[in-house]
């Protein structure tokens, strides 16, 4: 049986048929900071106390962000976000893929279409033993007007029935679980797009959900759009990849949207209908 308890606290748990009362305190365990500390007890019907057989820290949380060779809108952006301090080879993921740690973030690069690989995050989990917080994937956008963009969105084909096939990956009435940052990411970008003289020949945009890849943490995608010529605009993959680096609080700034520490009082927005772009819910968002 495992118990996870938060050490710098005293804390009673009455385990029935099992244990009896106990108390864990804090001592030998360091600062005054909460920690989280796995703690694995045998199952003991008998009247002594049970003895822990071990004692281990609570893995952190990372990020993952996915990029593709494939696409210039996301490997550009990829790059760029390489190219700034502090990044280090990752751990050996698969033969095809390479991957970048810096701090609590770590990049996976492949090289087939972005919506291709799914569960890229459990699959991370399996391999290295993190544990993935969140999903971000840089990509290009296509749209019939050809005109330049820069995109946030959630991902999933929940308009889809059972057994039709998803054009762009995902699963039939699926959708992933929406990354909370994209409300303040969305702002942080107009922001960035506007110091670098993006706008208004970009368009900053929501768009709602219509392809996959499977994931199973919260995810979003970036986008940039509409045309190759506009994929490959390396001012467009700066403003992306400093969106990244910002939003996640790298180099020693805080992070955006971090929704766990924020959430007090927050309002949630659940967006329904109104076009792919949503014009009413960016409206709202900025």
């Amino acid at each position: 049986m495992l118990v996870t308890l938060a050490a710098g606290k005293l804390v009673r748990r009455h385990l029935p048929l099992f244990f009896r009362l106990f108390h864990l305190q804090n001592r030998g365990l360091g600062s005054s900071k909460s920690k989280r500390i796995s703690i694995r007890y045998h199952i003991n019907t008998s009247s002594s106390s049970p003895k822990p057989l071990s004692v281990s820290e609570h893995k952190a949380m990372v990020a993952l962000l996915v990029a593709t060779t494939s696409d210039p809108a996301s490997i550009n952006p990829a790059n760029a976000l390489l190219g700034m301090p502090g990044w280090k080879p990752g751990p050996h993921f698969q033969d095809d893929m390479k991957s970048y740690v810096n701090e609590g973030v770590r990049v996976l690069v492949h090289g087939k279409s972005i919506v291709a690989e799914d569960e890229l995050d459990k699959r991370w989990e399996e391999v290295t033993g993190e544990v993935i917080d969140e999903v971000i994937f840089f990509s290009k956008h296509t749209a019939a007007s050809n005109k330049p963009a820069l995109t946030v969105h959630p991902i999933g084909v929940p308009h889809l029935r059972q057994g039709d096939v998803p054009p762009q990956g995902g699963r039939p009435g699926w959708a992933a679980l929406p990354n909370p940052r994209m409300g303040p990411w969305l702002r942080l970008l107009k922001n960035l797009a506007q110091a670098h003289n993006l706008v208004p020949e970009f368009e900053i945009t929501l768009e709602a959900t219509h392809h996959g890849p499977l994931t199973n943490k919260p995810t979003m995608f970036l986008e940039i759009g509409s045309t190759e010529d506009y994929w490959k605009r390396q001012d467009a993959a700066q403003v992306m990849a400093q969106l990244v680096w910002e939003g996640l609080g790298l180099g020693g700034v805080s992070d955006v949207g971090n929704w766990s520490r924020e959430n007090d009082n927050k309002k949630i927005l659940l967006g329904i209908g109104g076009g792919h772009y949503a014009p009413r819910h960016v409206d709202v968002v900025l």
